[in-house]
């Protein structure tokens, strides 16, 4: 599969004439708890060339959207957007920055946005982004039964949250990283692991019943980090940095 997503990437940068910065794994795969039959969420970085950017006669299109043959989901945001999203903390984005399977990468730029990573992240936003996903999977449970996918996303959105709150850090990408005493009681952490050999060899239509400690323990948390939020203090930075390397990496489309 590794390599039929390269030749994806090479045919999308033909047909829309740009070049790939950064591509990886998104979602399930990259979070570590796949179902055998998951899709691949593949999300990219592109940049145009220079005279793209000079060019100031119509708006242009900033995102490439592909639904290809062997579940492949393609979403690829253009350089200025992409820093634009960056600029203001888009968990979205920075977790496919921190993602476990690259597909390709422009080392000079992913170094660089890994770097100055910490200092646009914000924790503010980041647990609410957090809270709101796994408020929405946590609703689809009806009398204490939901998908093991719908779960896991509540519990990957609710532990993030968790470590945004906490840590003012962004959390790891990959689920298990999330999974440290620190952050979850030993009972908790017991249940998850029992949970994960249940994804494992589940579908994504797979059922489970909440466990009362579980749904106890969601709930007791979302509280508390909904209001530990609010205690939280953010100042944006400039985005200086931002631009010298949106001119950067645009320039060096031209040789």
């Amino acid at each position: 599969m590794h390599d039929a997503i390269l030749k994806v990437l090479k045919q999308l940068e033909r047909e829309h004439d740009c070049t790939i910065l950064f591509a990886a794994e998104s979602g399930s795969r990259a979070w570590g708890f796949a179902s055998p039959d998951s899709d691949y969420d593949i999300r990219a970085i592109y940049v145009k060339p220079e005279a793209w950017y000079w060019d100031i006669a119509e708006k242009k299109r900033d995102t490439i959207e592909a639904m290809l043959p062997g579940d492949l989901d393609v979403s690829a945001w253009e350089l200025r957007k992409t820093l634009q999203a960056f600029a203001k903390c888009n968990p979205s984005l920075n977790e496919w920055l921190g993602s476990p399977i690259i597909y390709a990468a422009n080392e000079a730029f992913l170094t660089q946005l890994q770097r100055i990573l910490p200092t646009y992240f914000n924790p503010i936003r980041a647990t609410h982004h957090y809270l709101s996903l796994a408020h929405h999977a946590w609703s689809t449970q009806v009398a204490q039964e939901m998908t093991l996918k719908k779960l896991f996303y509540a519990l990957r959105g609710l532990f993030c949250a968790m470590w945004s709150v906490q840590f003012k850090t962004m959390p790891p990408t990959r689920f298990d990283e999330l999974l440290i005493p620190t952050l979850l009681p030993e009972l908790i952490l017991q249940e998850v692991e029992r949970l994960k050999v249940l994804k494992k060899v589940g579908c994504e239509a797979t059922t489970t019943r909440v466990s009362p400690l579980l749904g106890a323990f969601y709930e007791d948390c979302e509280r508390q980090t909904r209001a530990r939020v609010e205690t939280l203090q953010y100042t944006m930075p400039t985005t200086a940095p931002l631009g010298v390397l949106l001119q950067a990496m645009v320039h060096m489309q031209s040789f």
